[in-house]
């Protein structure tokens, strides 16, 4: 009999805790708003993205002041947070298509790690899913750097919620088949 992970893989196993299935339902969610609603997803990753470079910029502002008040590269490196922060809330369009090129490289990267986890788990169960989920993001990221920028507003948000669906899918069956044990 097969189990869910391999005793050899007790480290890997112990990562996927209870939560696992909870949040792969919240993933789900997340991602079938962003499907139906995919220029208001776009924006959405935007203005959040450019609050998070903005917050890190005053932070790392605050630290340099703090600690370091004579690096100019300290002060450099906040005011281009705090700068291209802006730029993407005063302009928003031009920063779906930004991220709409970062999230291409992302969905790469996510691809190739996903494909590591399903070969670290495999033969066990949920191996599968884990390479379903490599090879669904590999297509996003292909399917994207083919139209980019013209469909960015759009392929943005879809590509989030697509994304975020397919690894709620995926946290989904393995938190299922762990309960069962």
């Amino acid at each position: 009999m097969m189990t869910t992970l391999p005793s050899i893989n007790e480290k890997i196993q112990a990562k996927f805790g209870p939560y696992t299935l909870f949040t792969g339902i919240l993933f789900i969610v997340l991602g079938t708003a962003g499907i139906f609603l995919p220029g208001i997803m776009s924006l959405g990753t935007v203005i959040f993205s450019a609050w998070l470079l903005f917050l890190g910029g005053v932070m790392w502002g605050i630290h340099t002041y703090r600690y370091d008040k004579n690096s100019i590269m300290n002060w450099i490196k906040s005011a281009l947070l705090i700068g291209v922060s802006g730029l993407m809330l005063i302009d928003p369009m031009s920063g779906v298509e930004a991220v709409g090129l970062l999230l291409a490289i992302y969905l790469l990267l996510d691809a190739f790690g996903n494909f590591a986890m399903a070969n670290s788990i495999h033969p066990a169960k949920g191996w599968f899913w884990m390479t379903f989920n490599g090879v669904t993001s590999l297509l996003l990221a292909t399917l994207f750097l083919v139209g980019w920028p013209a469909t960015s507003l759009y392929l943005v948000g879809l590509y989030v919620g697509l994304s975020l669906l397919f690894d709620g899918w995926a946290l989904m069956a393995i938190g299922l088949t762990l309960r069962k044990e």
